[in-house]
């Protein structure tokens, strides 16, 4: 087999059944407490932490191991302002003219509307962009696979490093979203895929009692 990458040994940890079961149900019972909070305390964070979970999240999978992402990390308070600006036009016209009412109806349980102040409130702004392709020194294109997959897979891995170093954040995609381009100033092979504000919720908080779906309405067994 021909490959430009060294293998090494795979040296998996190993459980027996029993401690297998219990992990899964302590991580099952620990990340189904994770919820979308959208107040945020001003409390700072260490970079250091935010660097881990981002180190988390770019292990994930990708199509040929091309990792066709980049995390741009915002905290200076005037580029987060300029965001929430432009992500409020967007959302406001969203909410007035856009979206549908069937859309509307599902969303009015949450209490959400077009105003955005967690993007001022949380200490972090986090933008994931996805390459469609990256760049040799000379500027060729090389091409990337599965980059809308790959870049949801890693999203999933940052949201659960989140949980777990016990932060919060929350899915943010303002439609269209090119304007991160413009404000964060992106080369042109990296388009928005998602923003997450990032921080500590703000005291006494609530979030919607939502009710996840059973296991049996989700999983079909052959």
């Amino acid at each position: 087999m021909n490959t430009d990458f060294p293998f090494i040994p795979y040296n998996a940890v190993q459980f027996d059944e029993d401690q297998m079961l219990e992990r899964a149900k302590a991580w099952n019972e620990f990340i189904q407490k994770r919820r979308s909070v959208r107040e945020f305390s001003s409390r700072p964070i260490p970079i250091d932490l935010v660097n881990s979970i981002l180190q988390s999240a770019g292990s994930a999978p990708s199509g040929a191991n091309k990792q066709p992402w980049t995390f741009c990390v915002v905290s200076d308070p005037k580029i987060k302002r300029e965001i929430r600006i432009a992500a409020e036009k967007e959302e406001l016209e969203n909410y007035e003219s856009r979206m549908s009412e069937e859309w509307l109806r599902d969303l009015a349980p949450l209490g959400t509307d077009w105003k955005k102040p967690f993007l001022e409130d949380a200490p972090y702004l986090i933008v994931v962009f996805k390459k469609s392709h990256d760049l040799d020194e000379q500027g060729n294109k090389l091409k990337n696979y599965y980059v809308q997959e790959s870049v949801g897979i890693a999203c999933g891995f940052l949201i659960a490093a989140v949980h777990n170093a016990g932060l919060v954040t929350l899915t943010h995609t303002p439609s269209p979203m090119n304007f991160l381009c413009k404000i964060l100033n992106r080369p042109e092979n990296e388009k928005p895929f998602l923003l997450l504000p990032l921080g500590f919720p703000a005291d006494e908080i609530t979030v919607p009692d939502i009710q996840r779906k059973k296991l049996e309405d989700i999983v079909a067994y052959y």
